[in-house]
Protein backbone atom coordinates (compact mmCIF):
# COMPACT_ATOMS: atom_id res chain seq x y z
CA UNK A 1 0.00 0.00 0.00
CA UNK A 2 1.84 2.72 -1.03
CA UNK A 3 1.00 5.97 1.61
CA UNK A 4 1.93 9.71 2.02
CA UNK A 5 3.41 10.14 5.57
CA UNK A 6 4.08 13.60 7.62
CA UNK A 7 6.99 12.89 9.65
CA UNK A 8 10.47 14.03 11.20
CA UNK A 9 13.43 11.88 11.13
CA UNK A 10 14.86 10.79 14.42
CA UNK A 11 17.79 8.24 13.30
CA UNK A 12 19.37 6.92 10.63
CA UNK A 13 21.10 3.30 10.77
CA UNK A 14 23.52 2.30 8.22
CA UNK A 15 21.98 -1.04 6.40
CA UNK A 16 24.73 -2.61 3.83
CA UNK A 17 27.20 -0.13 1.72
CA UNK A 18 24.96 2.57 0.33
CA UNK A 19 21.32 2.27 2.28
CA UNK A 20 19.69 2.89 5.51
CA UNK A 21 17.45 2.36 7.89
CA UNK A 22 15.51 5.59 9.18
CA UNK A 23 13.09 5.77 11.76
CA UNK A 24 10.28 8.89 11.13
CA UNK A 25 8.24 10.17 13.76
CA UNK A 26 4.36 11.17 13.05
CA UNK A 27 1.56 13.14 13.77
CA UNK A 28 -0.96 9.96 14.13
CA UNK A 29 0.44 7.10 12.89
CA UNK A 30 3.62 6.74 15.61
CA UNK A 31 7.25 6.13 15.15
CA UNK A 32 7.88 4.38 11.74
CA UNK A 33 10.61 2.16 10.25
CA UNK A 34 11.60 2.86 6.61
CA UNK A 35 14.56 0.92 4.23
CA UNK A 36 15.79 3.83 2.04
CA UNK A 37 17.62 1.68 -0.92
CA UNK A 38 20.60 3.16 -2.38
CA UNK A 39 20.18 6.93 -0.48
CA UNK A 40 23.72 7.06 0.87
CA UNK A 41 25.14 7.10 -2.94
CA UNK A 42 26.36 11.03 -3.44
CA UNK A 43 24.33 10.65 -6.94
CA UNK A 44 21.00 9.76 -5.19
CA UNK A 45 18.38 12.87 -4.67
CA UNK A 46 17.04 11.27 -1.85
CA UNK A 47 19.89 10.80 0.03
CA UNK A 48 20.25 14.64 1.84
CA UNK A 49 16.48 14.30 1.90
CA UNK A 50 16.66 11.38 4.72
CA UNK A 51 18.74 13.00 7.04
CA UNK A 52 18.18 13.35 10.96
CA UNK A 53 15.47 16.08 11.73
CA UNK A 54 14.52 16.64 8.19
CA UNK A 55 10.82 17.42 8.05
CA UNK A 56 9.15 16.27 4.97
CA UNK A 57 6.21 13.97 3.35
CA UNK A 58 7.36 10.41 2.97
CA UNK A 59 6.32 8.47 0.23
CA UNK A 60 6.06 5.12 1.18
CA UNK A 61 5.02 1.38 0.75
CA UNK A 62 3.87 0.94 3.60
CA UNK A 63 3.91 -2.37 5.89
CA UNK A 64 2.00 -2.29 9.32
CA UNK A 65 4.11 -3.37 12.25
CA UNK A 66 7.29 -4.02 9.49
CA UNK A 67 9.69 -1.80 7.54
CA UNK A 68 8.43 0.62 4.85
CA UNK A 69 9.90 0.81 1.56
CA UNK A 70 10.89 4.66 0.50
CA UNK A 71 9.71 5.46 -2.66
CA UNK A 72 10.20 9.69 -2.17
CA UNK A 73 10.09 12.28 -0.23
CA UNK A 74 8.73 15.60 -0.69
CA UNK A 75 10.58 18.31 1.86
CA UNK A 76 8.59 20.49 4.03
CA UNK A 77 11.14 22.19 6.04
CA UNK A 78 14.95 21.03 6.31
CA UNK A 79 15.52 23.81 9.11
CA UNK A 80 18.50 25.15 6.99
CA UNK A 81 19.56 27.99 9.57
CA UNK A 82 19.87 25.00 12.08
CA UNK A 83 22.31 23.27 9.91
CA UNK A 84 24.11 26.42 9.26
CA UNK A 85 25.18 25.97 12.88
CA UNK A 86 27.31 24.40 14.57
CA UNK A 87 25.54 25.24 18.25
CA UNK A 88 22.25 24.86 16.70
CA UNK A 89 22.73 21.35 15.07
CA UNK A 90 23.91 20.52 18.65
CA UNK A 91 20.73 21.79 20.51
CA UNK A 92 18.51 19.77 17.68
CA UNK A 93 20.71 16.34 18.06
CA UNK A 94 20.09 16.49 21.39
CA UNK A 95 16.43 17.44 21.34
CA UNK A 96 16.37 14.24 18.61
CA UNK A 97 17.96 12.10 20.66
CA UNK A 98 15.69 13.03 23.90
CA UNK A 99 12.41 13.11 21.48
CA UNK A 100 13.77 9.43 20.41
CA UNK A 101 13.83 8.17 23.93
CA UNK A 102 10.73 10.04 25.27
CA UNK A 103 8.57 8.40 22.56
CA UNK A 104 9.69 5.00 23.25
CA UNK A 105 9.08 4.98 26.88
CA UNK A 106 5.66 6.76 26.17
CA UNK A 107 4.43 6.26 22.40
CA UNK A 108 1.75 9.55 22.46
CA UNK A 109 1.22 11.35 19.11
CA UNK A 110 1.55 14.61 20.99
CA UNK A 111 5.33 14.20 21.55
CA UNK A 112 5.54 14.94 17.32
CA UNK A 113 3.74 18.80 17.59
CA UNK A 114 6.08 19.43 20.42
CA UNK A 115 9.12 18.07 18.95
CA UNK A 116 8.21 19.88 15.57
CA UNK A 117 7.73 23.45 17.31
CA UNK A 118 11.06 23.27 19.22
CA UNK A 119 12.69 22.74 15.97
CA UNK A 120 10.53 25.21 13.76
CA UNK A 121 11.58 27.62 16.84
CA UNK A 122 15.23 27.09 16.94
CA UNK A 123 15.44 27.10 13.73
CA UNK A 124 13.95 30.76 13.66
CA UNK A 125 16.58 31.49 15.78
CA UNK A 126 14.90 32.18 18.88
CA UNK A 127 17.37 31.17 22.24
CA UNK A 128 17.89 27.56 21.64
CA UNK A 129 18.99 27.08 25.48
CA UNK A 130 15.56 27.83 26.54
CA UNK A 131 13.44 25.95 24.02
CA UNK A 132 15.20 23.16 24.77
CA UNK A 133 14.73 23.55 28.44
CA UNK A 134 11.11 24.61 27.68
CA UNK A 135 10.71 20.80 26.08
CA UNK A 136 12.85 19.01 28.92
CA UNK A 137 10.49 20.07 31.33
CA UNK A 138 7.02 19.03 29.24
CA UNK A 139 8.78 15.55 28.16
CA UNK A 140 9.38 14.74 32.37
CA UNK A 141 5.46 14.16 32.25
CA UNK A 142 5.94 11.59 29.32
CA UNK A 143 8.75 10.12 31.07
CA UNK A 144 6.38 9.79 34.20
CA UNK A 145 8.54 11.90 36.17
CA UNK A 146 6.13 15.43 36.24
CA UNK A 147 7.22 17.85 38.70
CA UNK A 148 4.79 19.10 41.22
CA UNK A 149 4.77 22.73 40.35
CA UNK A 150 1.39 23.88 42.30
CA UNK A 151 2.83 23.29 46.17
CA UNK A 152 5.23 22.05 48.13
CA UNK A 153 6.83 18.94 47.23
CA UNK A 154 7.05 18.00 50.90
CA UNK A 155 3.89 19.54 53.13
CA UNK A 156 1.57 20.74 49.71
CA UNK A 157 1.79 23.95 51.10
CA UNK A 158 1.50 26.75 48.64
CA UNK A 159 2.45 29.80 50.73
CA UNK A 160 6.17 30.99 50.84
CA UNK A 161 7.94 28.79 48.68
CA UNK A 162 11.63 29.86 48.85
CA UNK A 163 13.44 27.48 45.95
CA UNK A 164 12.60 24.37 44.04
CA UNK A 165 15.44 21.31 44.56
CA UNK A 166 16.11 19.03 42.10
CA UNK A 167 16.86 15.95 44.61
CA UNK A 168 13.39 16.51 46.60
CA UNK A 169 11.92 16.76 42.98
CA UNK A 170 9.52 20.03 43.42
CA UNK A 171 9.24 23.44 45.12
CA UNK A 172 10.24 23.20 49.03
CA UNK A 173 8.51 26.24 51.70
CA UNK A 174 9.82 28.19 54.17
CA UNK A 175 8.60 25.33 56.83
CA UNK A 176 10.24 22.53 55.04
CA UNK A 177 13.48 24.09 53.63
CA UNK A 178 16.63 22.23 55.35
CA UNK A 179 19.64 22.97 53.42
CA UNK A 180 18.92 22.96 49.73
CA UNK A 181 20.13 25.85 46.99
CA UNK A 182 18.50 28.88 47.00
CA UNK A 183 17.02 29.97 43.51
CA UNK A 184 15.83 33.24 42.42
CA UNK A 185 12.36 33.85 43.04
CA UNK A 186 11.97 35.12 39.30
CA UNK A 187 13.14 31.54 38.56
CA UNK A 188 10.43 29.81 40.28
CA UNK A 189 7.92 31.70 38.62
CA UNK A 190 9.19 31.35 35.06
CA UNK A 191 10.07 27.33 35.51
CA UNK A 192 5.99 27.24 35.79
CA UNK A 193 5.76 29.27 32.94
CA UNK A 194 7.80 27.22 30.83
CA UNK A 195 5.85 24.51 31.64
CA UNK A 196 2.50 26.39 30.82
CA UNK A 197 3.55 27.34 27.60
CA UNK A 198 2.27 26.75 24.46
CA UNK A 199 5.75 25.97 22.21
CA UNK A 200 4.15 27.52 19.07
CA UNK A 201 2.98 30.98 20.78
CA UNK A 202 6.48 32.16 21.26
CA UNK A 203 7.40 35.23 19.30
CA UNK A 204 10.49 36.52 21.20
CA UNK A 205 12.17 36.08 24.65
CA UNK A 206 13.41 38.38 26.85
CA UNK A 207 14.90 36.30 29.65
CA UNK A 208 18.15 37.47 31.75
CA UNK A 209 21.20 35.13 31.84
CA UNK A 210 21.68 34.60 35.62
CA UNK A 211 17.51 33.21 35.46
CA UNK A 212 18.09 31.01 32.60
CA UNK A 213 21.24 29.61 33.84
CA UNK A 214 19.37 28.64 36.79
CA UNK A 215 16.44 26.76 34.73
CA UNK A 216 18.85 24.79 32.90
CA UNK A 217 20.85 23.47 36.29
CA UNK A 218 17.93 22.61 38.11
CA UNK A 219 16.67 20.78 34.76
CA UNK A 220 20.10 19.35 34.67
CA UNK A 221 20.27 17.95 38.30
CA UNK A 222 16.41 16.37 37.98
CA UNK A 223 17.28 14.88 34.58
CA UNK A 224 20.01 13.29 36.33
CA UNK A 225 18.13 12.27 39.35
CA UNK A 226 14.84 11.17 37.94
CA UNK A 227 15.26 10.12 34.24
CA UNK A 228 17.97 7.59 34.21
CA UNK A 229 18.47 8.88 30.42
CA UNK A 230 22.05 9.56 29.78
CA UNK A 231 22.46 11.07 26.56
CA UNK A 232 25.88 11.79 24.57
CA UNK A 233 24.11 14.67 23.06
CA UNK A 234 23.67 16.29 26.40
CA UNK A 235 26.92 15.65 27.53
CA UNK A 236 28.43 17.53 24.10
CA UNK A 237 25.48 20.21 24.82
CA UNK A 238 27.04 20.77 28.49
CA UNK A 239 30.55 21.30 26.78
CA UNK A 240 29.35 23.74 24.57
CA UNK A 241 27.54 25.71 27.58
CA UNK A 242 31.05 25.84 29.73
CA UNK A 243 33.02 27.35 27.10
CA UNK A 244 30.62 30.43 27.04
Amino acid sequence: MIKKIEGIVLTETAYGDNSKIINIITPDMGMIGIMCKGVKSLRNPLRTKTERFNYAYYHVDYKDNKLSKLIDVDIIDNFKNIRNDIELISYATYLTELTYQVYKQSNENSIFELYKSSLIKINNKLNPLIITNILELKYLDYLGVGLNLYGCIKCGSKENIITIDPDAGGYICKNCYTNQRILNKKTIIMLRRYYLIDIDSISKINISLDIVEEINYFLNKYYERYTGLYLKSKEFLKSIEKLK
